[in-house]
């Protein structure tokens, strides 16, 4: 299998502009990339069948249909908790992502309420589960850069 750090500069870049706008026309892609549009839709097929590139979407605006309130929250924990804790995120919808990290917290939860009250009683029920110790919360303000859930190649 062929990962992103291992493709050209050419490559990473169409994959970049691609997925900043998945319907960008051949044409305009060659021109911001300076290469000729057949190299491009040569390069592009090459990604599809590697299975680099697994396809094209259209991505709705987050707050069409879900104008939820967002927050992150780094979880500590108590050794060997991680395995009952989640086991008890798993069973929270709110918990749309958690993530084992290195560093301060043991994990990060994405999370997604519609109220502001909501928020509060979902950090409650974290804060009182068996096993952890402390958590900080930073409630999403504002998206400056949204690039969807697909990892930047550059």
């Amino acid at each position: 299998m062929i990962r992103l750090d291992q493709l050209d500069d050419i490559d990473r870049q169409i994959i970049s502009e691609l997925q900043m706008n998945a319907r960008a026309p051949v044409a305009d892609l060659a021109r911001r990339l300076d290469l000729a549009r057949t190299t491009i839709i040569a390069r592009m097929e090459r990604l599809e069948k590697a299975g680099i590139i697994s396809g094209y979407t259209v991505k709705l605006g987050r707050d069409v249909l879900d104008p939820s309130l967002q927050a992150y929250v780094g979880i500590t924990l108590q050794p060997k908790a991680g395995k009952d804790v989640v086991r008890r995120f798993n069973r929270m919808p709110e918990v749309h992502q958690l993530c084992a990290v290195s560093g301060e917290f043991d994990y990060v939860a994405w999370l997604r309420v519609s109220t502001p009250e909501q928020l509060d009683r979902i950090l409650d029920e974290i804060g009182e589960m068996d096993g952890v110790i402390k958590t900080t919360t930073s409630v999403v303000l504002a998206r400056k850069i949204d690039r969807g859930d697909a990892p930047r190649t550059s």
